[in-house]
């Protein structure tokens, strides 16, 4: 190292894309389903040590537009995949030799049932599904709490 050459303007490097024989980029190479199901396999394999994302990235996955999309179950898995989504997506970039691949996580938001607990809520219940039994129940007086 030089001194001198510290006040110099540093020259530039052009950065060059390896290119395949037919010419087109490495980077931008077309990727199916199966390679990045083999891929994002391999990375599962890695994390395995990691129990929770071992879980989460052996869910299935939807693949579109150099896009990959991971249904996730409740909002603690949101900031697990974050966490690891630098380390995936250049894991599968260098895999699959494609710089625009993505992953992103979606939230799945699932109809919570509500348990009928007592007898009342049981009657109600069946009821929604045949309003006779209100007519039966007044009918003949019927008490549901009994």
């Amino acid at each position: 190292m030089n001194l001198g050459n510290i006040l110099r303007p540093s020259q530039k490097l052009e950065e060059t894309k390896p290119e395949e024989k037919n010419g087109t980029p490495k980077s931008n190479q077309p990727v199916s389903n199966a390679q990045v199901n083999k891929a994002w396999t391999e990375y599962a394999l890695e994390r395995k040590s990691q129990v929770a994302e071992y879980h989460l990235l052996n869910r299935e996955l939807e693949f579109s537009n150099n896009t990959i999309t991971i249904h996730l179950s409740n909002p603690i898995e949101e900031p697990l995949l974050s966490a690891m989504k630098g380390d995936l997506v250049d894991f599968l970039r260098q895999k699959l030799n494609n710089n625009a691949i993505q992953v992103i996580g979606l939230l799945q938001e699932f109809e919570q049932k509500k348990v009928a607990y007592t007898n009342k809520d049981k009657f109600e219940h069946l009821a929604e599904k045949n309003p006779m039994l209100n007519e039966l129940k007044s009918r003949f007086g019927l008490d549901p709490d009994f």
